[in-house]
C-alpha cells in the first residue's frame, strides 16, 4: 500500500460520516465537531483526490457516483476496523491479570487479602505465578511482577507497595539462648534459602565468612522457608514485614538488620496497563495503604 496517497484520516472519518447520515449538522455530531468542520474536511478530501465527491447542484449535498463508490468501501473499512477494536478490548478484559511473585510475598502477603480482592472484584480472574526469576514484561504475557529491591530498574515502571528493611532471624531453640553472634559463628549454624536466590551466601560473603558445609543449607520455596525458620530448623534472611509478629512474640530473634529504603515494588512494563490490571494495581495500593 501506498501510504502517502492515502488522505488524512480526518477527511475520511468526516466523509463517512457524512455518507452515513447524509447531513453535514448530523455527521458533526456524531464525531463531536462543529458542520463548518465537517465541510472544510469534505472540500479537503475532494482537493486532495482530485476528484469531486458531492453534488452541491441542489439543495441539499449528495454523493456523486464516485462518492457512493468510496463511502461504501469506507463503510465496509471503518466497520472492520471497528469490529477488530470490539474483539481486541474485549479478549484484553477477558484475559486473566499475570502475576509474577515470590512464593514468600504470595503466602505472606498477598494470599490472606485475595478473599477481600474477591469480594471485591469477582469480575477480575487472576493468575498468580511464584517465582524469583526476573520476568519479561510485556503485552500478552505476565501484566505485572511484585519484586523486593531499591527500585530505579531500567526499562519498568516500579511503584513503592511495601517498605521493609531484610533481617537474620533464627528460632531462640536454634541458637540455645545465645544472643550475641558474629557472622562467622553464623556460618556454623544450619540456614535456610529460597529457591533461586543466593542470599545467605551473600550476605555471610560480604562479612567475611562462608557456610560451613557441614552444618547443612535447605534450599526451599519461600513460604516452607519461614514455616522452617520457625520450626527452628535453620537461619534465614527474610523481609522483616513477614516476621515482624514472630520477633515481637519473641517466636523469632532478630540477629541482624539490613536498614535501607528497600521494599517490594509493583514492577509492570512501558505499555498502558489493561483496565483489570489497573484494578488490581489499585487493590494492592489500597491494601497497603491500609496498613
Amino acid at each position: 500500500m501506498n501510504w502517502k496517497e492515502i488522505p488524512p484520516l480526518a477527511s475520511l472519518r468526516a466523509f463517512s460520516a457524512f455518507a452515513e447520515r447524509r447531513n453535514v449538522t448530523q455527521a458533526g455530531e456524531a464525531l463531536n465537531v462543529s458542520h463548518a468542520a465537517i465541510s472544510q474536511q469534505l472540500r479537503a478530501l475532494e482537493s486532495h483526490l482530485g476528484v469531486a465527491l458531492l453534488d452541491r447542484s441542489g439543495k441539499s449535498l449528495a454523493l456523486t457516483p464516485d462518492g457512493e463508490h468510496l463511502a461504501r468501501a469506507l463503510q465496509l473499512g471503518f466497520g472492520a476496523i471497528g469490529t477488530a477494536i470490539a474483539d481486541v478490548t474485549k479478549s484484553g478484559t477477558d484475559r486473566p491479570v499475570h502475576v509474577s511473585l515470590t512464593s514468600t510475598f504470595a503466602a505472606s502477603w498477598l494470599m490472606p487479602r485475595l478473599p477481600a480482592f474477591r469480594l471485591d472484584h469477582p469480575e477480575v480472574s487472576l493468575i498468580l505465578e511464584p517465582s524469583p526469576d526476573v520476568v519479561d514484561l510485556r503485552p500478552g504475557g505476565v501484566d505485572v511482577a511484585i519484586r523486593y529491591g531499591a527500585g530505579g530498574w531500567t526499562g519498568v515502571q516500579a511503584q513503592m507497595l511495601l517498605q521493609s528493611p531484610i533481617v537474620l532471624v533464627a528460632a531462640p531453640g536454634l541458637l540455645g539462648g545465645k544472643s550475641d553472634w558474629t557472622p562467622t559463628e553464623l556460618a556454623h549454624l544450619p540456614w535456610l534459602e529460597e529457591i533461586g536466590t543466593t542470599e545467605a551466601s551473600t550476605w555471610l560473603a560480604g562479612r567475611g565468612a562462608a557456610l560451613d558445609p557441614a552444618a547443612g543449607r535447605i534450599t526451599l520455596p519461600g513460604n516452607l522457608m519461614l514455616d522452617g525458620v520457625r520450626a527452628g530448623q535453620g537461619v534465614t534472611i527474610t523481609v522483616r514485614h513477614f516476621v515482624r509478629q514472630d520477633i515481637l512474640s519473641g517466636r523469632l530473634v532478630e540477629l541482624y538488620v539490613e536498614p535501607d529504603t528497600r521494599g517490594y515494588y509493583i514492577v509492570s512494563g512501558q505499555a498502558p496497563l489493561r483496565p483489570t490490571v489497573k484494578t488490581f494495581v489499585a487493590w494492592l495500593k489500597r491494601q497497603a495503604g491500609e496498613m
